[in-house]
């Protein structure tokens, strides 16, 4: 009975730890991750609107078609970025997202507080070069610090009614 329940125990150790492993490593393997997605639609520093997912494809899974996305695959190696988003009247979000697709900053209408969110982005090492300006406040200026120089920008609004339906507007 004693040794039944030593090999039930090493099984389920052994299940647990192959369990573990494959859930950490297998988005890590991935060829199809939000970076390979993203690359090939969006070109550097630049923000474009992405496709509207339909049943068939959409551009990365889970896609809400109630919101209008556009993306910014920004690479800080040649210097910080400036970013500026006009707010819609519903609802308006930013994240930004590491290589890893790990989420550092997100920003939405309700926190901005104004009727654009407008912010820096760089690199800490490209913060502490920034000279100190008194006359500037932390309040009129939005500095977000990257912790790495590649990836992306995701900007998502909710879209009006009638492009939910498929309606075209003149």
């Amino acid at each position: 009975m004693i040794r039944l329940a030593l090999w039930l125990l090493g099984a389920l150790l052994l299940a647990g730890i192959v369990h573990l492993t494959t859930v950490l490593l297998l988005p890590r393997m991935a060829s199809q991750d939000a970076y390979a997605r993203v690359s090939a639609i969006a070109p550097v520093n630049a923000v474009i609107p992405v496709p509207s997912p339909t049943p068939e494809k959409a551009v990365m899974p889970f896609m809400d078609p109630a919101f209008q996305v556009s993306v910014c695959r920004y690479d800080l190696s040649r210097g910080p970025l400036k970013f500026s988003v006009p707010i819609s009247q519903a609802y308006t979000s930013v994240s930004f997202y590491t290589r890893s697709d790990v989420a550092f900053y997100a920003i939405n209408d309700r926190a901005a507080g104004r009727r654009v969110i407008e912010l820096d982005l760089m690199t800490a090492a490209q913060r502490a070069e920034l000279p100190e300006n008194e006359e500037i406040t932390a309040a009129d200026r939005l500095i977000v610090a990257s912790p790495t120089t590649t990836f992306g920008i995701w900007n998502s609004r909710i879209a009006p009614v009638h492009i939910w339906h498929g309606e075209s507007v003149e």
